[in-house]
């Protein structure tokens, strides 16, 4: 069947999600109605050009290519230091290959090799131009000004902590509904250091994994745009800074950028790590406390269980499959509560046969983004240092863009989910 009920009830989602945003709206009355109908198209021009067109196969190919590429290299650098722990030539006999892995040699490395790599990149030029060309596309689409259009652009490639590195001289004119609209991508999209790791995670069990991973960062861009304007609309004759894409990130030569790229990568590496150790620690121990109390529908009390509840209408506004329904909201749970690299390995950990190829293809969209608990204090960090002056005001939005941030990656999902399956070579 081209098109069924799972398709249309995406469509009823779409509308819930932005509802749920317009509930919280600091204005009801000015409802960008342009915005959301040209959000939601950007959003499937970019699905068709990444899988729908011609040359989209070649493209994913090279894409899958290139993060092959990017592991296999990186895979030499652990090899080089870690020796068999980072995938060298056992000294013993391995009965279990699959218990090789290990997150912290084979996942966080490519963090470090990425970092660098986009900082060199940024430095010779390319990265930078490759911003202002999605700058000025979301400017002219989503009628951004220029600083924003850019810092929503570079929240792509470069994540919530250096995007806003890139408009620093224009960070004191951002109105509050551009501040806002900036945390709130921020928290909606991925970095590309995690981008790579993600799409090596995802790729044994999702084909094109790197294709679809780029495509979910790049499509919820507009949608983090979309919340954040419902939430905070623009005052008329307000914001839209003038269309320049001058940026205060630097680097003193390439060397410079090589060392401070890995320094960066080192510090996002080691930040992933710490979070994720710490929060699955604290998890176990609230499962340990859940444990002692009284079964509930014949089954003990979980962290899990509980998220799985709480997330469950926003599984089934995501159009997921309804035999999936339980594992999708278990995994958004997870994202909030721990990190989108839990979610993603809980994810990769599922076999092919347990859930619908659709339903994969849905929350790999659905998880991409870095709006849990944790970012929301990375980001309230280093825009308090940014802007010293406006702190009482950072922390206040911070905290509101959790909501749209996490909502933005779900649109995103509902989208993909509301287009017939086709698209995405399932028949």
């Amino acid at each position: 069947m081209i098109y069924d009920w799972e398709n249309a009830r995406a469509i009823l989602g779409l509308a819930l999600i932005i509802l749920a945003c317009w509930g919280l709206s600091e204005d009801k009355r000015r409802f960008p109605w342009l915005l959301t109908l040209g959000a939601l198209a950007l959003q499937a021009g970019i699905v068709a050009l990444f899988f729908a067109t011609p040359w989209a196969a070649v493209a994913t190919q090279a894409a899958n290519g290139a993060m092959e590429g990017l592991t296999r290299s990186t895979q030499a650098g652990t090899r080089f230091v870690f020796g068999y722990l980072g995938g060298g030539a056992q000294p013993f006999a391995v009965e279990q290959p699959q218990g090789l892995f290990v997150f912290a040699f084979q996942v966080l490395p490519i963090i470090l090799v990425v970092s660098t790599l986009s900082a060199l990149l940024w430095h010779v030029g390319i990265l930078g131009a490759l911003i202002r060309v999605f700058g000025m596309v979301f400017q002219r689409t989503l009628g951004l000004g220029g600083a924003s259009a850019l810092a929503v652009s570079a929240n792509i490639f470069l994540g919530m902590v250096e995007a806003p590195l890139v408009i620093r001289g224009y960070l004191d004119r951002l109105t509050r509904s551009e501040l806002f609209l900036l945390m709130t991508v921020g928290l909606s999209t991925v970095a590309g250091s995690t981008m790579a790791a993600y799409a090596a995670l995802l790729g044994p069990t999702l084909p094109g994994a790197a294709g679809h991973v780029l495509a979910a960062s790049i499509m919820t861009a507009p949608a983090g745009v979309l919340l954040a304007r419902v939430m905070i609309p623009e005052a008329k004759g307000m914001g839209g800074a003038g269309a320049t894409y001058d940026s205060q990130l630097r680097y003193d030569g390439v060397m410079d950028a090589l060392l401070k790229g890995v320094s960066d990568g080192l510090a996002i590496a080691l930040n992933v790590g710490a979070t994720l150790l710490v929060l699955v620690a604290l998890v176990a121990l609230a499962d340990a406390g859940l444990g002692a109390a009284p079964d509930v529908l014949g089954a003990p009390l979980s962290v899990g269980r509980l998220l799985g509840w709480l997330f469950w209408p926003v599984a089934w506004a995501m159009g997921i499959t309804q035999a999936d329904l339980a594992i999708a909201a278990r995994l958004l749970g997870t994202k909030m509560a721990l990190t989108e690299f839990a979610a993603y390995l809980d994810l990769a950990a599922i076999p092919v046969q347990e859930i619908a190829p659709r339903t994969r293809v849905i929350l790999t969209y659905g998880l991409c983004g870095f709006a849990n608990l944790g970012s929301v204090g990375i980001m309230a960090a280093g825009l308090v240092t940014l802007l010293p002056h406006r702190r009482a005001e950072v922390l206040e939005l911070c905290w509101k863009s959790l909501l749209p941030g996490f909502l933005a990656s779900c649109l995103t999902g509902a989208v993909v989910a509301a287009l017939p399956r086709a698209v995405y070579g399932l028949g």
